[in-house]
């Protein structure tokens, strides 16, 4: 698909993210959503099926989410009837905790191999086989430095188009989202590449 990214990111400057899924969906010819199941993540997903019930959606399970975090997904792909699809690491999380003695710290040089393998990997061969032509995702520019440097609508390296919806929305956005749609929340939520919140994990600085 072609879009004209600086004339996108100014007609849906000032729309609600209700308003920016459905400009994304009308766009699209296969949409899918990205879901890692951190906090929050039921506001991106619950506004996505509003607009496309049987929306594909993403999630690339590294296997070392917390036993909260599952049992959270397993609740949100039931209450939302998520038409999901799965990715997980070529490698077990086993297995690669013996040969990499545990989960590299992010100084160590194999910290670069161990999010391949968790995160990016199972990511591209996810989109590989998927096919979407648009990536909707969560990502607020009050999350990182990176961020505030994105806009609602950008391309991957790829040429998918990426929507954040939730772009311009805080904390406080999302917390009143969550109740006035009485939808779970988890913070109990572990993302082995990263040391710290406010650390990219690849995805959107490499893809």
């Amino acid at each position: 698909m072609s879009i004209d990214l600086t004339a996108a990111n100014a007609e849906l400057a000032g729309k609600t993210p209700h308003e920016i899924i459905a400009w994304a969906i009308a766009h699209s010819d296969k949409p899918l959503v990205t879901t890692n199941f951190r906090p929050y993540e039921s506001v991106i997903l619950h506004m996505a099926v509003q607009v496309k019930p049987d929306i594909q959606v993403l999630w690339v399970d590294s296997g070392y989410n917390t036993s909260a975090t599952y049992r959270f997904a397993e609740k949100l792909i039931k209450d939302l009837n998520l038409n999901i699809h799965t990715f997980i690491p070529q490698m077990s999380a086993a297995r690669r905790n013996v040969l990499m003695g545990g989960i590299p710290d992010v100084d160590d040089p194999q910290h670069d191999e161990f999010t391949r393998q968790v995160k990016l990997e199972p990511f591209q061969r996810a989109l590989a086989e998927l096919k979407p032509d648009l990536w909707l995702n969560a990502i607020r520019k009050d999350q990182t430095e990176f961020r505030q440097s994105l806009d609602i609508v950008s391309a991957s390296k790829d040429g998918i188009i990426k929507v954040a919806p939730l772009f311009n929305w805080t904390e406080a956005d999302m917390d009143a989202y969550l109740a006035e749609h009485n939808l779970p929340n988890e913070h109990d939520y572990f993302d082995p590449t990263k040391a710290l919140e406010t650390r990219e994990c690849g995805l959107h600085t490499q893809l």
